[in-house]
């Protein structure tokens, strides 16, 4: 069960209307490292969670939170978007499409910078979407969720890695304290986010409930050992052999990194199967009658019904 405090968990209005700004934070709500993304993926993990309770409620923890910062984003847009001045934000769009064309720019760069999301006014009524900057709708595809934790926070961290990088970007793009404000609060829980995430790794490490690689449970024996420390250097230079996964020892300490500086083919040059005569594809020889005069492959009739 949920419940809903109506305050945000931190807010400072944006001083000004900022339409085209309105259109850039989209992408923090339902970008692909948006907190519509983090949020469904940690609650997720915690509901799918068969470990230990204090990993399943940490998830919980941290998604319902992330359901607050989509509200103070949603806020933020609103803001944004209030008494914004939309035909003269059209007007500068036109403006600039003249500009671009006479200056042999691209037209449609120009307006997606220019111009702010119609979407905003005719499908949201001045309001926050479900979808990134340039309009595409949020994603359930966006999310992980295995049943794996080590896997899950690992996704996790890279998804927070990901988020702040982004949030720190439109902090750079603002002049509005209000914007500014608001952002440096939610740059800040990330940080703590991408902590509280390598600190769960190492919690799990500790717990013995799972290491690298992942899955651990899967028995060692069972794969190729042989190259399971090779780095293959696969493009043209050597630089590569400089780097610590290049030699010493392995960082689940199971084996030792080895170098192949020109790795070969460890299988045959395949012979694909050839076709399936009912299905009529293109075989690999022309079959030929014995005086040597070519023939189709025979095809069985088959009765298809209707």
């Amino acid at each position: 069960m949920f419940y809903h405090n109506k305050k945000l968990q931190y807010f400072k209005p944006p001083q000004k209307p900022d339409a085209v700004y309105a259109m850039k934070m989209q992408e923090l709500i339902g970008g692909t490292f948006g907190e519509m993304s983090v949020m469904m993926q940690y609650l997720f993990q915690g509901w799918n969670c068969r470990g230990p309770a204090k990993y399943r409620d940490m998830l919980l923890d941290i998604g319902t939170e992330e359901i607050g910062h989509i509200e103070m984003l949603a806020t933020t847009i609103a803001h944004l978007l209030d008494k914004a001045p939309v035909k003269v934000q059209e007007e500068g769009a036109k403006d600039a499409v003249v500009g671009a064309v006479m200056g042999g720019s691209n037209p449609r760069e120009m307006i997606m910078s220019a111009a702010m999301n119609p979407q905003h006014a005719i499908v949201s009524g001045l309001g926050a979407m479900p979808a990134d900057s340039v309009g595409f709708p949020w994603n359930g595809r966006f999310i992980v969720a295995s049943g794996n934790l080590m896997a899950d926070f690992r996704s996790n961290l890279h998804a927070e890695s990901q988020g702040r990088l982004q949030a720190v970007r439109l902090y750079e793009m603002s002049d509005d304290p209000g914007v500014k404000d608001t952002l440096s609060f939610m740059i800040a829980r990330d940080t703590m986010h991408q902590n509280q995430w390598e600190a769960a790794i190492e919690d799990l490490k500790e717990s013995g409930l799972e290491s690298t690689p992942v899955p651990s449970s899967f028995p060692l024996e069972l794969e190729k050992r042989e190259v399971a420390y090779q780095f293959w250097n696969h493009s043209e230079g050597n630089e590569s052999a400089e780097g610590r996964w290049a030699k010493g020892r392995s960082m689940d300490g199971k084996g030792e990194f080895q170098y192949i500086e020109n790795p070969q083919p460890l299988g045959p040059e395949p012979q694909p199967p050839q076709p399936e005569p009912k299905l009529h594809g293109t075989p690999q020889y022309r079959q030929t009658d014995g005086d040597g005069s070519s023939t189709p492959p025979s095809v069985d009739r088959v009765h298809i019904s209707s």
